[in-house]
């Protein structure tokens, strides 16, 4: 399975993103790509004002420009995510999933809000203009079961447990680090994830822009489930292919069975205490 992880610029214009994007998508194709990944809020600069502005709803235009991407280059394709509004005008930042055909597979709503503010530092908090969502999201394709959270999401290691408790072999994770968590935690935790749950870890993200209103880490990356880096980008626009065996998952599962010897019972009641 040959996965495409596509490291692309930002820019102002939301269909120049779009119609940038799409072409990524083709160039991923025509060097045989099975499953593009493209990276978190890829069309809309990171600013927490700017999603209200930028979101559209599902079956809109930047899904279609997506889907039709997808059945154009005969891909399943991660699609990053973007601004989703819904009936009720809420906000998420979502990522929507598409087959070969360009039929929509999954969706995944980022579920824990990035809201930091730092005295005398960084301040920024998503949940003044998203929504968190309250699915964990995995999806089935012609090999095998896949999982998929967005950026901060990894943080939470339990989310990455039920889905490899549902089957998931390679865990796609749309992300956004800054300059600040991108060095120290950026690659650890790509790597911990795949070594605690025995799984692939792919992270696709935006290439840097020194001078943008959010400065991307970049660094897209793809782990094995030895915890092993098997791919990894620059800071600038990039598309980075990688054959991932999948073999690998139940070669490194035998060889040692974590799975084997979880005590969930233990931990739940332990927790409660």
């Amino acid at each position: 399975m040959k996965v495409a992880v596509v490291q692309m610029g930002v820019r102002e214009d939301k269909f120049e993103n779009m119609s940038r994007a799409a072409g990524f998508v083709a160039q991923a194709a025509a060097k045989g790509a099975d499953i593009v990944v493209l990276p978190e809020m890829f069309n809309c600069p990171y600013q927490t004002r700017n999603f209200p502005v930028y979101a559209e709803k599902a079956g809109g235009e930047c899904w279609q420009i997506l889907a039709d991407a997808a059945r154009d280059s005969h891909v399943y394709l991660v699609g990053g995510s973007i601004p989703e509004r819904d009936d009720e005008g809420r906000v998420y930042n979502t990522s929507f999933v598409f087959d070969r055909a360009g039929d929509q597979i999954a969706r995944c709503r980022k579920t824990h809000m990035f809201d930091i503010d730092v005295p005398g530092g960084q301040r920024f908090k998503e949940s003044e203009t998203l929504t968190p969502g309250s699915e964990i999201t995995t999806f089935d394709t012609e090999f095998g079961t896949m999982g998929l959270l967005i950026c901060y999401d990894i943080r939470f290691p339990e989310m990455m447990r039920v889905m490899a408790n549902r089957g998931a072999k390679v865990v796609f994770v749309p992300a956004a680090f800054n300059m600040t968590t991108g060095p120290a935690h950026w690659e650890l935790l790509f790597r911990c994830r795949a070594a605690d749950y025995q799984l692939f870890t792919v992270g696709a993200a935006p290439a840097r822009d020194e001078k943008g209103v959010y400065v991307s880490y970049a660094n897209s990356i793809i782990v094995s489930p030895w915890g092993k880096v098997l791919l990894r980008l620059g800071a600038g626009e990039e598309i980075g292919l990688y054959d991932v065996s999948l073999g690998e998952v139940d070669r490194v599962r035998t060889q040692l069975p974590l799975r084997n010897h979880y005590k969930p019972a233990l931990y739940e009641t332990q927790a409660k205490l």
